[in-house]
């Protein structure tokens, strides 16, 4: 599918579906899935089902799937796509900041090929504007007038100057008091409860680190595509390549490979 025409389904269905509910939610149009911070709205519904007509009108070949289809039907992830075109849909990353009114929530998609990221769109509706890529092509901020700027993820720096992203709620408990400990040896550390716009601050140079624990691919594919286009270094915790199949392993993200050793080295002791 081309790039710009998924950008246009993920733009069409924040425009029906996520704007007109936002900061407009009653109690009925909450619910928790897993665990209490782990919530699902009438908007993630709305926007994924749009999402996904609109793909499988315009791309019938192609595999969708979407955040809340893999709630009601967990075997999604366990199935098969090796020689087909998966696009995997988040409606809306950041939930829990929709939820609560927070304008700090996005909705992403990534293309999938052959089990690589082939390409990927994170689109906030608030600025109505979206960081896009496609392998080998460069990561780019795009705005509806046409500008684009190209994206660059931060110069190496020193460990006691890093800002940097850290989400430790999925690590091991008996694991998480050595980190949070560890992360003393950082400048700032912040945690937005939304990858889409901690991985939008990644490409604009905006933040040294990123880690995370859990790995949903549609929280992960486009991101991690866009790091490694705007010159990122991506890798599990283990040192190996990061795949959209992957669920586990951890992910860091550093400016290269030496400040990545540094931060899985002294930081992220997992």
């Amino acid at each position: 599918m081309n790039i710009d025409r998924l950008t246009a389904i993920l733009r069409e269905a924040a425009k029906t579906e996520i704007m007109p509910r936002f900061r407009k939610l009653d109690d009925g149009s909450i619910r928790t899935k897993s665990h209490v911070h782990d919530l699902v709205t009438e908007a993630d519904e709305g926007a994924e089902r749009v999402i996904t007509a609109a793909i499988n009108a315009a791309a019938p070949h192609m595999v969708v799937i979407g955040e809340e289809a893999v709630a009601a039907n967990p075997k999604l992830l366990e199935t098969h796509y090796e020689n087909e075109t998966v696009i995997y849909v988040d409606p809306v990353d950041g939930t829990w900041n929709f939820a609560a009114g927070l304008p700090l929530f996005a909705v992403m998609a990534a293309v999938v090929q052959k089990g690589e990221t082939v390409a990927g769109v994170i689109y906030d509706p608030i600025g109505d504007d979206w960081i896009m890529t496609e392998r080998g092509c460069g990561c780019f901020q795009v705005f509806p007038d046409g500008r684009m700027v190209r994206q660059k993820f931060a110069e190496p720096t020193p460990l006691a100057e890093m800002a940097g992203t850290a989400s430790v709620s999925y690590i091991d408990p008996d694991q998480r008091p050595a980190i949070l400990s560890n992360l003393a040896k950082i400048h700032t550390l912040a945690a937005y409860r939304c990858a889409g716009h901690e991985y939008r601050l990644g490409a604009g140079g905006s933040l040294d680190f990123l880690m995370y624990n859990r790995l949903m691919p549609w929280d992960h594919a486009a991101g991690t595509l866009m790091m490694e286009e705007a010159g990122a270094y991506v890798a599990h915790f283990d040192g190996s390549a990061y795949k959209p199949t992957h669920l586990t392993g951890g992910l860091l993200i550093a400016s290269d490979q030496q400040c990545w050793d540094e931060l899985r080295r002294e930081v992220f002791t997992i």
